[in-house]
């Protein structure tokens, strides 16, 4: 049987709308649910700032423009840290008992590194050491937190780390902006990009965790993160190229993992029913020339991008429907 997850953000602005997500997730995707994240609840929980709360080694501060790395740690980066351990201790009650599968999220090196600025100002995306010091600052910290959540929930027998990399299309296609906005960074070599990506998923791998890269951009260059030594891609369906279907095949017939998102993130018009969601993923392996008698337990199901902009209910429903989705497969 194929297997159904979540992205990762959900709707919700209180700790008590992350228990209401946790126990969500835990009740409709049991095979493999995931920590949850509320970006509602601020810039602390929001990608780049859950990110720096896990990174090791490094300090930061919110100024008006942006995270930034400082000496020492400003309040926001420490609330970020707080956050992220009352989560966890809010999963660690909820889910004292799952056995099992279980995943969590952080912000990839290059989304960080297009995200977060240099103490002097301009993002660390501008200077080559500076990205190389947070992606290995991040390395280390994905294992310290990996630490922390095996002792958390003992019964957990295998564990997946979603690195997510929204914006690695732009750094390698010169799309970012600098702090004039009138310009864009100078593109990350391939080779260069590739060694960033590998040592966090290294680390991941060290720490006797699965990696996984997700990213919901298009033009995201799928085979150079697919020989980083990752266990799966994860995108949104619709943002695949049609370059992008051999990478996902090989991913697969390798016996690697792919997680689709098809479950549409808000509501629409016209609810989209359990049917007509399988059709489409089985559409889409025949055009790949794959047997879903042979792959489906490789295949993961999940929402598209942006369920943290939907209502609670469109959002339980897009979990539920996910679950169907697999379960049909």
């Amino acid at each position: 049987m194929s297997t159904a997850t979540g992205i990762g953000s959900m709707p919700g602005t209180t700790s008590a709308d992350f228990a209401e997500a946790t126990r969500l997730v835990l009740g409709e995707l049991p095979d493999l649910p995931h920590v949850p994240e509320l970006p509602g609840r601020g810039v602390g929980a929001q990608m780049t700032g859950r990110g720096l709360a896990v990174v090791a080694g490094l300090a930061a501060d919110l100024q008006p423009a942006g995270w930034r790395l400082t000496d020492a740690s400003g309040a926001d980066h420490r609330r970020a840290r707080s956050l992220l351990a009352q989560d966890l201790d809010t999963v660690e009650e909820l889910a004292q008992d799952h056995v099992g599968a279980f995943k969590t999220q952080v912000a990839g090196p290059w989304t960080l590194a297009a995200t977060v600025e240099k103490p002097r100002g301009d993002k660390v995306l501008s200077d080559h050491g500076a990205r190389r010091e947070l992606a290995q600052a991040l390395a280390e910290g994905i294992g310290e937190h990996l630490a922390d959540l095996r002792r958390r929930l003992r019964g957990v027998e295998r564990w997946v780390v979603q690195v997510d990399e929204p914006a690695l299309a732009a750094v390698v296609h010169a799309q970012v902006p600098t702090a004039s906005g009138f310009g864009r960074h100078r593109k990350v070599d391939l080779p260069e990009a590739s060694a960033h990506l590998e040592w966090v998923v290294s680390a991941i791998t060290a720490a006797g965790a699965e990696a996984w890269v997700h990213s919901c951009a298009p033009q995201v260059p799928w085979s150079l993160v697919a020989d980083t030594g990752v266990r799966g891609l994860s995108a949104d369906l619709d943002m695949l190229g049609a370059g992008d279907l051999d990478t996902f095949a090989e991913v697969l017939e390798s016996g690697r993992t792919a997680v689709l998102g098809v479950v549409p993130s808000t509501e629409r018009p016209a609810d989209p029913s359990d049917a007509r969601v399988t059709e489409r993923v089985q559409r889409w392996l025949d055009m790949l020339g794959l047997d879903p008698e042979v792959v489906r337990e490789r295949l993961v199901v999940s929402p598209t991008c942006g369920l943290a902009g939907a209502t609670p209910d469109w959002a339980a429903r897009a979990v539920r429907l996910s679950a169907t989705v697999a379960r049909n497969l």
